[in-house]
C-alpha cells in the first residue's frame, strides 16, 4: 500500500547556480508531476519544506530553492551525488490542457516565481500551436537575482516577451514592475479567448491581478499559484487552512476568484 506522506529517498544529479541565492536541484526520480505541483522536500532531523517543481523529464525532476531558512540553507550544503528524501507530489498544478490550451496564454511572473510555471512555458515552448500565442512578463529585484537565463533568451525566440528589473539598468530589460508592463498586452484583441497566469510574492499577485482587471480581465481568466504553511501536504494538519480551503489540497494553483479572498 502506498503511503503518501513517506518520505523516499532521492540521489542529487546536479547542482546549478541560477543567481546570488537561488540554485536548481536535479534530482533522480521517476515521479511525473504536474505542471505546477509540489513536493516535500526533507533531510532526516532536519525538517522538510514544501517546493515547486521547476521541471521535469524521465526520470528527473529540478527544484528551484531559494536559501531562506533551516531547511532550505542544509540543502543547500549538499552536492551531486548525496540524497534528498522527497514526497508527493501534491496539490492542483495548471490546468493546462482544460483552461490554458488553444488559447491566447499570458504569463506574469515576479522573482521565483518564475520556477513554478517554467515547466509549462517549456511544454507550450517545444510544442508549437499548443497555444494560440504566448505573451511573457517576467520581473526581478536587480540583475543579480534573474534565473532561467538561458531560457529567458530562448523564449524570447517563440514568446512575446518583456523583463524588467526594479531599478537596475541592463541592455534589452526594462526598468519598473511587472505592473507597469500589463498595460502592453492587447487583451482587446484576444476576443475573449485568453487566461492569464500569475505568480509571485502575495502582494505582487495582487496588485497585478487588480491592474489587470482595470484594463477589463475578468476575474474568472486569472490563475496564481502560491504556497503556505504546508506541512502535512494531504488536508489533514489544518496549518495552510484558510476558513475552509486547504492550499495544499484545494491549490496551489487557484482561480482568482477564489483566490482573492485566500491572499493575505
Amino acid at each position: 500500500m502506498n503511503n503518501p506522506v513517506k518520505p523516499v529517498p532521492c540521489k542529487i544529479i546536479d547542482v546549478k547556480k541560477e543567481s546570488a541565492l537561488e540554485y536548481t536541484f536535479r534530482v533522480e526520480s521517476d515521479i511525473k508531476p504536474d505542471h505546477g505541483q509540489f513536493l516535500q522536500l526533507s533531510i532526516p532531523k532536519i525538517g522538510e519544506a514544501p517546493i515547486s517543481v521547476s521541471a521535469h523529464g524521465d526520470g528527473w525532476m529540478d527544484f528551484t530553492i531559494r536559501s531562506v531558512g533551516k531547511v532550505t540553507d542544509e540543502i543547500f550544503n549538499k552536492g551531486a551525488g548525496d540524497t534528498l528524501f522527497l514526497r508527493g507530489p501534491y496539490g492542483k498544478g495548471w490546468p493546462l490542457d482544460q483552461e490554458f490550451k488553444g488559447k491566447h496564454l499570458v504569463v506574469i511572473t515576479g522573482g521565483t516565481g518564475l520556477a513554478p510555471v517554467r515547466s509549462m512555458l517549456n511544454t507550450c515552448f517545444e510544442n508549437d500551436g499548443y497555444v494560440k500565442s504566448l505573451s511573457l512578463i517576467s520581473g526581478f529585484k536587480n540583475e543579480e537575482g534573474i534565473i532561467f537565463k538561458e531560457e529567458l533568451k530562448k523564449w524570447k525566440e517563440k514568446f512575446t516577451t518583456y523583463y524588467t528589473l526594479d531599478k537596475d539598468q541592463i541592455d534589452g530589460w526594462n526598468v519598473g514592475f511587472v505592473t507597469d508592463l500589463v498595460k502592453e498586452i492587447p487583451f482587446d484583441s484576444f476576443d475573449g479567448n485568453y487566461a492569464v497566469v500569475i505568480v509571485g510574492p502575495p502582494m505582487m499577485m495582487k496588485f497585478t491581478a487588480e491592474k489587470a482587471m482595470s484594463l477589463g480581465v475578468p476575474t474568472e481568466k486569472i490563475w496564481v499559484s502560491f504556497e503556505r504553511k504546508m506541512s502535512c501536504a494531504i488536508g489533514k494538519c489544518g496549518h495552510c487552512r484558510i476558513d475552509e480551503t486547504y492550499v495544499c489540497l484545494d491549490g496551489p494553483v487557484f482561480n482568482y476568484t477564489t483566490a482573492k479572498d485566500l491572499l493575505d
